[in-house]
């Protein structure tokens, strides 16, 4: 699996210097006026190119962020199979219904996207004022750290023998390696999502940003004492968000 991330995080470095580097950035849902309204360009076109192309770099995306943080669950399922003949197949499978997960997800952001854009062009006022959009997501982003939902979804995340062992009978092995993928992914978009959505503010095209992103949720997941980094980065975001309204003089008179 180390390739496949290898490959992916290459193929994302080398798309976003490319000349089609605009369809992976679909820019920042904080510029909006007269200087960022040319990051959301490239949603013009022909739809099917313009979907094929999302689907491309959300899968890469994904591919390179998310999998590291899923290796200890594929490590303990490849151990947990290794005298199959098709051990290989069945850990494909697992990673296929992952990344399905995160591309369930996707659809949805890609919706979402959307759905600001198009706000965006009926309201001038929220179009000259993108702060509101980045304001808005920090706050999310942070709140949702302190939820039941989140721990709920990272204590499954990080507790990848006793997932395993719940979903694997052995019977339909091909179905129950896909669902534990699905599963697995469902869980992990369960508790990430609200950080993903941060690449949206500060632009899905930049690959120094997913790696810290990506650092971030695989410390969560993965390490000893990674459940308490929630609190932290919850405050932090609730502080960037507190941070963006008083730039703006939201948050004392005018």
């Amino acid at each position: 699996m180390g390739a496949l991330v290898t490959l992916a995080w290459l193929t994302l470095w080398a798309w976003e210097r490319s000349p089609y580097g605009r369809y992976l950035d679909h820019g920042s849902w904080t510029e909006f006026g007269a200087a960022g309204s040319a990051g959301h360009v490239h949603w013009h076109g022909p739809v099917l190119l313009t979907a094929l192309l999302y689907i491309g770099g959300w899968v890469l995306m994904t591919a390179a962020m998310m999998l590291p943080t899923t290796l200890p669950l594929i490590d303990v399922f490849r151990r947990l199979t290794r005298k199959r003949v098709d051990t290989g197949r069945l850990v494909s499978l697992v990673i296929v219904g992952y990344l399905a997960a995160w591309l369930g997800f996707g659809v949805v952001a890609h919706l979402l996207d959307w759905g600001v854009n198009a706000a965006v062009r009926q309201s001038p006022w929220l179009g000259m004022n993108g702060w509101v959009m980045g304001a808005l997501v920090l706050g999310v982003a942070g709140a949702f750290q302190f939820s039941a939902l989140k721990y709920r979804c990272l204590e499954q995340c990080r507790s990848p023998l006793s997932f395993v062992l719940r979903h694997w009978r052995g019977g339909d092995a091909q179905r129950q390696a896909l669902t534990i993928g699905v599963a697995h992914g469902i869980y992990c978009v369960g508790c990430c999502w609200a950080l993903m959505l941060l690449m949206f503010v500060v632009g899905t095209g930049s690959v120094g940003w997913m790696l810290l992103l990506g650092a971030v949720m695989a410390a969560e997941k993965n390490l000893p004492r990674g459940r308490v980094l929630a609190g932290p980065l919850g405050f932090a975001l609730l502080a960037g968000a507190a941070l963006v309204l008083l730039q703006n003089r939201v948050l004392w008179p005018l």
